[in-house]
């Protein structure tokens, strides 16, 4: 076979497709967003509009069927935002779908209503896989929405255009356009003896270990950026860096960017205020957690996740 830069003997050709919020397959058609297309989107007739109180998203719930999709005219007793309503694409029969906030507050739902926040909609498996990538765009866009509402130049007030893609300040014209915050996660390999490094922060659920991870700095590259937030967490350096998979998380507006990297020495010093442990884990020791968990209590990221994704795929790629 003729050699390809393309050519990928990882155990799966794209992960990414196999992260939690990486579904998305609206139609964005960023080129032709206007000051009419929110307008017109509301107007067609089948559009559809995922509500969100706060971070949560709002499903509807019978009691067997949870249903997170509302005509317009289903909204009005959540008391819907408009205002800030966003238009996050077409699918492809060319039906809109939009995000609007709503001003009910999550304990304040009715009964036939379920509030659910990002995390639970992939654990618990509560909406599909496209719709699960639709709540990442939505929530992204509505926290860089909401978090600038004035200028930061001058202080004036900023309006939102384009449905929800732009923000402009209505007293010096300042312009804006919402961020992505690109976040570096890294499984750290020892080849010769078969390993991988992990360590726990203060904030993970009991017992479980993940990869390490940070932002990638102004002015760095991915691959530096695995370099210096694995030295300075663990002491370890760091020689290839080889790109695996994103996921977008949007928590509030992240991109995680994941990479497996080349250890180039061994003893592990680790950052005490960042982290609780950090050490190294054989394959078998990850196949155990993978299959039973470990005899310890040792526990992996969950399903879903882009650092279970690198576990597993670094597990996988000599079976």
């Amino acid at each position: 076979m003729k050699n390809s830069i393309f050519l990928n003997r990882a155990p799966h050709l794209e992960p990414s497709e196999l992260t939690a919020f990486s579904g998305n397959k609206l139609d964005r058609d960023s080129e032709h967003r206007d000051e009419t297309s929110l307008e017109k989107a509301l107007k067609v007739e089948g559009t559809h509009i995922l509500a969100f109180s706060g971070t949560q998203l709002v499903l509807k719930h019978d009691g067997q069927v949870l249903d997170p999709l509302f005509a317009p005219y289903e909204l009005a007793d959540l008391q819907p935002n408009f205002d800030d309503a966003i238009l996050l694409g077409h699918q492809v029969s060319g039906e809109p779908r939009l995000a609007v906030p709503v001003n009910v507050e999550p304990e304040a739902l009715a009964a036939q209503y379920k509030p659910a926040d990002p995390r639970a909609l992939f654990r618990d498996a509560l909406i599909g896989d496209e719709l699960l990538g639709e709540v990442a765009q939505a929530l992204s866009l509505l926290r860089w929405n909401a978090d600038n509402r004035f200028c930061g130049r001058c202080g004036g007030a900023m309006e939102t255009l384009i449905g929800g893609y732009k923000r402009k300040c209505t007293a010096c014209s300042h312009e804006i356009f919402p961020r992505t915050d690109p976040v570096a996660i890294m499984l750290v390999v020892d080849e010769k003896q078969d390993r991988c490094l992990m360590g726990r922060s203060p904030r993970f659920p009991a017992g479980m270990y993940s990869s390490l991870a940070g932002f990638v700095e102004p002015g760095e590259t991915i691959e530096n950026a695995v370099r210096r937030e694995t030295r300075e967490e663990s002491g370890i350096a760091v020689g290839r860096v080889r790109y695996h998979a994103s996921q977008p998380w949007p928590m509030p507006h992240q991109l995680m960017i994941g990479c497996y990297g080349e250890a180039t020495n061994f003893d592990i010093t680790f950052d005490t205020a960042e982290l609780e442990d950090c050490r190294w884990f054989t394959r078998d020791e990850i196949g155990r957690m993978l299959s039973e968990g470990s005899a310890d209590g040792r526990t992996l990221p969950i399903t879903g996740t882009i650092a279970r994704r690198l576990i597993e795929d670094w597990y996988e790629w000599r079976h």
